[in-house]
């Protein structure tokens, strides 16, 4: 495949990202891209960088591995630590790796603080109060309640989740700000600092609902039970980051006996109607997004964002 960038390739701050609340297509959409562009894909999910989580993850098949290249999957051992701040360095470097090869990265995922970190350029310090994230909390909270909060810190730093009182919101907040690392800096008011096109999956609250059921019953199917269980066999533990991820941490009940399956089950789809209601009210304050209908044949996706990369970069493949 030939292309011809309308610049050098040396400007490295092009960037496509494919973002969204879980269940929208966001992979295949990335893959069938890549079939029509020179591309590379970066993931910008936080669970697929761990081994062995793979169907709870929904982690691409190794055919769609093989045939595109893909970038930060697979890279740490379970019981590993990984943070916006480790995210916001591997994906700078992959970037402007990719660009350099003359392709375009394909940014793809759901984990909304590593992606604006990433596209506003946060800096990482010491923790210190940050009115920005914080009002984005407190809307949280008002719109979802405390476990919404305690269980985002429970994705992100599960040993603080373990200390902390999850009824107080004052305490979730301030442990989330310290979490995540002190997030400040940033260029502020939704200004990005790569030459990017955001792209966001979204659909109809029913719909999206229905394909989250279907999901998570293709997950069960597929192994997911056996999956969990070798997991804890090969001795990570249930206080691993890895193992608070959506679909792990919801059969400890089932497996210690105390749930059935189909209660297990349950909780996991109501979890994760939980999780991209959250995912929404992230991407909301990000006003760059280009918004399409997942609801939508991914191959008549794939043609909108082609003809959009073709004029955004006067680029032609």
């Amino acid at each position: 495949m030939s292309c011809q960038w309308s610049k050098t390739v040396c400007d490295n701050r092009r960037l496509l990202v494919i973002l969204g609340p879980t269940a929208t297509g966001k992979s295949q959409l990335a893959i069938e891209l890549a079939r029509r562009i020179p591309a590379e894909i970066i993931s910008g999910d936080s669970m697929l960088v761990y081994r062995g989580f793979n169907i709870g993850t929904a982690k691409p098949p190794a055919d769609e591995l093989r045939e595109v290249p893909h970038h930060l999957l697979d890279i740490l051992e379970p019981t590993a630590k990984y943070s916006a701040a480790d995210f916001q360095r591997d994906a700078n470097a992959l970037i402007k790796e990719v660009n350099e090869r003359g392709k375009i990265p394909v940014l793809v995922g759901g984990t909304g603080l590593y992606i604006q970190s990433l596209l506003e350029g946060y800096k990482f310090n010491a923790a210190r109060p940050n009115e920005a994230y914080r009002r984005e909390l407190n809307r949280l909270v008002a719109d979802f309640g405390a476990d919404a909060l305690y269980e985002r810190l429970s994705e992100i730093d599960p040993t603080a989740a373990a200390k902390v009182d999850r009824r107080n919101p004052r305490r979730l907040i301030r442990a989330l700000e310290t979490a995540a690392a002190g997030e400040s800096g940033g260029t502020g008011g939704g200004k990005l600092i790569f030459d990017a096109q955001v792209i966001g999956l979204n659909t109809r609250r029913e719909v999206l609902y229905q394909r989250i059921e279907t999901r998570v019953d293709q997950m069960i199917a597929a192994g997911l039970v056996d999956e969990v269980k070798k997991l804890l066999a090969d001795g990570v533990p249930p206080t691993a980051q890895a193992m608070q991820g959506i679909g792990y941490k919801e059969f400890y009940p089932y497996l210690q006996g105390r749930v059935t399956l189909a209660e297990a089950t349950a909780q996991i789809k109501q979890n994760t109607r939980r999780f991209a209601k959250r995912q929404m009210t992230w991407f909301r304050r990000m006003p760059y997004i280009e918004w399409l209908d997942c609801a939508a044949p991914t191959s008549e996706l794939a043609d909108k964002v082609s003809v959009l990369i073709r004029q955004k970069y006067n680029w032609t493949f």
